[in-house]
């Protein structure tokens, strides 16, 4: 539930902003608040997916699904970002015969009042679900608040092309400030499907992580005399997964090994969070031990 909550400040600011943003394009007529009314009844999809998504991935593992159900953020975030390509596509439909016949704008002031005050909502949930989606290492959490950032940045255009099609008159610069909103958030939409993607291909841990357990390994094989090989990372969602194998002195006991291991393992959960410590113990002067160093092993 801690992460729950999240998503339902994301579901309730998106409510808020569909309201206050279709309002100002009624009043206004202008294809781009238009274009800034359909993000956000992507943004209102989006928080729905990802308030099931982390629900899901907090379930806890059965003997169907032995590591858990983490990964399930990363599907989160891959139609996140498919919808947010969908709502450009809608964008693009309102806005090229505006183009091809322009039209004036009714209560511009008043229309971009509203999206003022949707963009400030947004704007706060999108900080608070970063702060928190970096805290608790949650891509759901932090594709969500980068799609509302987006968003705002999305308002900021709108506003300032509603602004100025009222100062200069010149009304085709309405919808193709709507255009050019489309390509951002397309941009932006296969990013977060790209980077789901990489997620679900078992991406490893990253780079810093990854630092820590080398500084480690290092640290123990000159300490001990033992040696390492075969280490493989990979993360799903908040949860990481390490995997190595400890080769050991031939005269040690298997307590002895064990036991070293154990040292390892918990002071490398300390320093990669939500790890998952897999070790793998044979003798160091064995010749066979050498046999499956290789990653694909």
């Amino acid at each position: 539930m801690r992460l729950e909550r999240y998503a339902w400040l994301s579901v309730a600011a998106a409510i808020a902003t569909i309201a206050l943003k279709a309002l100002a394009w009624r009043l206004t007529d202008s294809v781009g608040l238009l274009s800034d009314a359909l993000e956000s009844i992507v943004n209102l999809a989006a928080a729905l997916l990802a308030l099931s998504m982390l629900r899901l991935a907090a379930t806890p593992p059965d003997a169907d699904h032995p590591y858990g159900f983490s990964k399930a953020e990363y599907f989160s975030a891959g139609i996140e970002g498919a919808l947010i390509v969908l709502a450009a596509a809608g964008i693009l439909w309102a806005a090229i015969p505006r183009l091809v016949a322009p039209q004036p704008l009714d209560m511009p002031f008043i229309g971009l009042g509203l999206t003022v005050a949707a963009s400030a909502i947004n704007l706060g949930v999108a900080l608070v679900l970063l702060r928190a989606g970096r805290a608790h290492s949650s891509i759901t959490l932090e594709a969500d608040g980068r799609h509302l950032l987006t968003d705002v940045w999305t308002s900021a255009a709108v506003i300032v092309g509603v602004a100025l099609v009222y100062v200069t008159g010149w009304l085709r610069l309405d919808p193709l400030i709507a255009l050019a909103v489309s390509a951002h958030i397309v941009w932006t939409g296969f990013g977060l499907m790209r980077r789901s993607v990489r997620g679900l291909l078992d991406q490893a841990i990253s780079t810093e992580d990854q630092r820590e357990v080398a500084k480690l390994i290092e640290e123990y094989s000159r300490r001990y005399g033992v040696s390492f090989h075969a280490v493989r990372t990979r993360q799903a969602g908040a949860r990481r997964f390490v995997s190595f194998h400890l080769l050991v002195p031939d005269d040690w006991t298997v307590k002895h090994a064990h036991q070293l291991s154990e040292e390892i393992e918990s002071r490398m959960r300390s320093m990669v969070p939500s790890a998952a410590i897999f070790t793998h113990i044979e003798p160091i002067s064995d010749p066979a031990s050498y046999d499956d160093q290789e990653l694909d092993r």
